[in-house]
């Protein structure tokens, strides 16, 4: 099976890094130095395992993302961890955005556990929305730290309710909802929990069975070619290598220097003194013949070769690197993107988002931002901030800014076209970043409507 990328995440102090800890020590993904240098006063604090930087030791919290790796006899995996701190929403929304599953934490002992209308924490539904809103399409309920409560199967009773309600109004499919004990690794690796296989009378997998049995986010091969170009390659010399093992034919003349006859080495791209358009395959599949063109500029060409990272002849599919060459010269840049000349996206000047706002600076109409498509940079001006997302009843609220760490639909006017597409069809051509013109700091992460 292909590797799955998930991320953790939740509100402040749900147990995230804990949990990851518990899932790397118990599938022997750590070496026996590393657990002895995150020891605190005799016992294994699991959570030092990712929080990598001194402010998150010193403040035992996360900051930035943090990125594990391990593996089963099943799978393999890569683990982001993200904070739970309202001020560093945007490093969740990074990690999410090319997340193939979230496991969603919920922090037991901070909730009315007791009563079946409890309410959950905002951060907990703000992260769960970030995760619809970009389209991780398996969301985990991992209910944590019922080892600490009087009555573990009530609480997860009334908590799962809650949740499964939650999502229904959020219009957000569940994978699956496990209850946990990430210090204690009840339902984490295995459901052996101390003897108590039925704990809160729960008899399904553990959270590590589900996260071996999730789907990954498959390639976009059913949109229309697309290919932002990050590097071209200008033609140069062929090179002049020698041999030290294979000898000239025979009656070949010797080299000049006396040695075995001189060989031309090329890529058998360059000796054809065409540029090579380096990048990834975004969406479709690419083979030479196909006709593509030329965004923003219109021209066409014929694609000659479809070239491997060695320099192979090979078809390729979204979600790969490839080097291109046409049939012939055209004016394509980086930041350009070379598009199916039939199904493709036509250029928009105007655009109805959906905005995860990360600056501190509110958003309002009238600022300008760069945006980034691809690799293409554009100007583009805020029309209007159409409504605001009330993360805790989930209604659309008018509103004339987005304050910081705030969802909400804002029209966008842009200097020149963008190839786009909604991002419910296309995570890649439906997606944009805005940048401050002036600090050059992320302000902002765009989903086409």
């Amino acid at each position: 099976m292909n590797a799955l990328k998930f991320i953790t995440c939740g509100s402040v102090d749900d147990g995230k890094s804990t949990l990851i800890g518990r899932l790397l020590v118990d599938t022997k993904a750590v070496l026996q130095d590393q657990l002895a240098g995150v020891q605190r006063s005799g016992e294994t604090d699991l959570a030092l395992l990712t929080d990598g930087l001194s402010a998150e030791r010193e403040q035992g919290i996360t900051i930035d993302v943090a990125y594990r790796y391990f593996n089963t006899e099943a799978r393999k995996f890569i683990i982001g961890d993200t904070p739970g701190h309202e001020q560093y929403t945007r490093n969740m929304v990074t990690a999410a955005s090319s997340a193939d599953a979230a496991v969603v934490l919920v922090d037991a002992i901070k909730l009315d556990w007791a009563n079946p209308n409890l309410q959950l924490l905002p951060q907990t539904r703000r992260h769960s929305l970030l995760v619809k809103l970009l389209r991780v399409p398996s969301v985990v309920f991992a209910i944590n730290k019922l080892d600490a409560v009087a009555n573990p199967a009530m609480a997860f009773q009334n908590i799962a309710g809650a949740l499964n309600q939650f999502a229904q109004e959020a219009g957000i499919n569940i994978a699956a909802m496990v209850p946990v004990s990430a210090l204690k690794g009840w339902n984490v690796v295995t459901t052996d929990n101390n003897d108590q296989p039925d704990w809160c009378g729960y008899t399904g997998p553990s959270l590590l069975s589900i996260l071996e049995d999730l789907p990954v986010i498959p390639a976009e091969t059913d949109v229309a070619f697309s290919f932002p170009v990050q590097w071209v390659e200008k033609p140069s010399a062929p090179t002049l290598v020698a041999s030290r093992t294979a000898l000239p034919p025979e009656g070949a003349a010797a080299a000049p220097w006396g040695g075995p006859a001189a060989a031309h080495h090329d890529s058998g791209v360059t000796t054809q003194g065409r540029r090579v358009f380096w990048g990834r395959v975004a969406t479709g599949s690419i083979e030479p013949g196909q006709t593509i063109a030329v965004f923003p500029s219109g021209q066409t060409a014929v694609v000659s070769q479809v070239l491997s990272a060695t320099r192979q002849p090979q078809n390729k599919a979204a979600g790969h690197s490839a080097g291109l060459v046409l049939d012939r010269e055209v004016d394509v840049s980086r930041g350009d993107w070379l598009l199916s000349e039939h199904g493709s996206p036509e250029g928009q000047r105007q655009l109805s988002t959906t905005i995860a706002w990360m600056d501190d600076e509110p958003l309002v109409a009238g600022r300008l931002y760069w945006a980034l498509h691809g690799h293409r940079w554009v100007k583009v001006k805020v029309l209007r901030v159409v409504h605001r997302l009330n993360v805790n009843t989930l209604a659309e609220e008018e509103a004339t800014e987005l304050p910081p760490n705030a969802i909400g639909h804002v029209t966008l006017a842009l200097q020149e076209p963008l190839a786009t597409l909604p991002f419910a069809q296309s995570r890649i051509l439906g997606a944009l970043v805005l940048v401050d013109t002036a600090s050059h700091t992320t302000s902002g992460a765009v989903l086409v409507n």
